[in-house]
């Protein structure tokens, strides 16, 4: 099932319905009215939001075509953004191009940090960079959204409480980071509005590609029309989404609508390139001795989707433009 997110004016849009191959969707906002409704009812309205997606694919029901530039984030506001740092590859080579080590329990204890989310952007939203200087990164992820979980939940319990899954641009300003960091007291500044994919699938939707709380499928970026970085985002996810559903939940329960973030799509493979303008910096310093990739500039696009094996675009392209704006 694939679920999305109208831009209706209101603060939270609409639910909708999309069918598989994105082409169309159905309003559902007899079921639920938007898509937090859904998930503080997941287990009253699955069935109904089912029927409906299967109406669609089945050719039973007429939609209205899909504009992803009038789609908002699957979810505008979240009660939690939660973002990950689950593949090491990444840690390792970003923590380099800073000059700081990694964390002697890299292997053994996830990274996570709480971002802003209050404010989500959608899938075509600009990136606004008030000042270049400030270092602006993509960075392609992948997030699961839960269902009320609770506190003290364990790895092999974890799937039940997964209820969609999204792909993302977790938007950095790199050279902000490393001041914050010198703080000890995590980012903030350097964490603008992240942006989501138009669409929210259901774990079924993935098939075989969704096994042990991982999605064993390539993430694409795609950065001035190149493709920049095609790491498959299953084997090297140290920590899987259950594990890092543990890890979160150890002292608190999450509610409904927490999006939790995978961090960085990264592999040691070089020739599947990056996720992020971060890391090909640093493979350039370790090669070269210097950097040569500038961070984004106003005028810079990037693009960020997953393809199943049949070449289906499973949650949509994030399509963004980067944008001067004043500080």
């Amino acid at each position: 099932m694939k679920l999305a997110t109208l831009n209706d004016g209101t603060r939270d849009g609409k639910l909708v319905v999309v069918r598989g191959d994105n082409a169309v969707y159905v309003e559902a906002t007899e079921v639920a009215v938007t898509m937090q409704d859904a998930l503080d009812r997941w287990d009253e309205v699955e069935p109904e939001l089912k029927a409906i997606s299967q109406g669609l694919d089945a050719g039973e029901l007429d939609g209205q075509p899909v504009d992803v530039d009038e789609l908002a984030a699957p979810l505008p506001r979240a009660y939690e953004w939660i973002d990950g740092s689950a593949y090491i590859n990444h840690i390792v080579l970003v923590r380099k191009a800073r000059g700081a080590e990694p964390p002697e329990t890299l292997e053994t204890d996830p990274l996570v940090y709480q971002g802003g989310s209050g404010v989500l952007l959608g899938p075509t939203a600009d990136i606004e960079v008030p000042d270049v200087e400030w270092g602006c990164d993509f960075e392609a992820e992948l997030a699961v959204i839960l269902g009320d979980t609770p506190r003290g939940t364990k790895a092999e319990e974890a799937g039940q409480y997964v209820r969609l899954v999204v792909a993302l641009n977790d938007i950095t300003f790199r050279n902000l980071i490393p001041d914050e960091l010198a703080k000890s007291f995590g980012f903030f500044q350097s964490k603008p509005a992240t942006a989501f994919s138009p669409f929210a699938v259901t774990p079924d939707e993935l098939g075989d590609a969704w096994r042990g709380g991982r999605v064993h499928l390539p993430l694409r970026s795609i950065y001035n029309g190149e493709v920049f970085g095609e790491p498959e985002a299953g084997p090297e996810m140290h920590f899987s989404f259950f594990d890092l559903i543990e890890h979160c939940s150890k002292t608190r329960s999450l509610t409904a609508g927490t999006i939790l973030g995978s961090g960085t799509v990264s592999t040691k493979d070089r020739a599947s390139g990056s996720s992020c303008l971060a890391e090909q910096r640093m493979i350039e310093k370790i090669d070269t001795g210097e950097f040569r990739t500038p961070f984004m500039s106003p005028g810079d696009r990037v693009q960020i989707e997953m393809e199943d094996e049949g070449g289906k675009n499973l949650f949509g392209t994030i399509d963004q433009k980067v944008v001067a704006v004043e500080k």
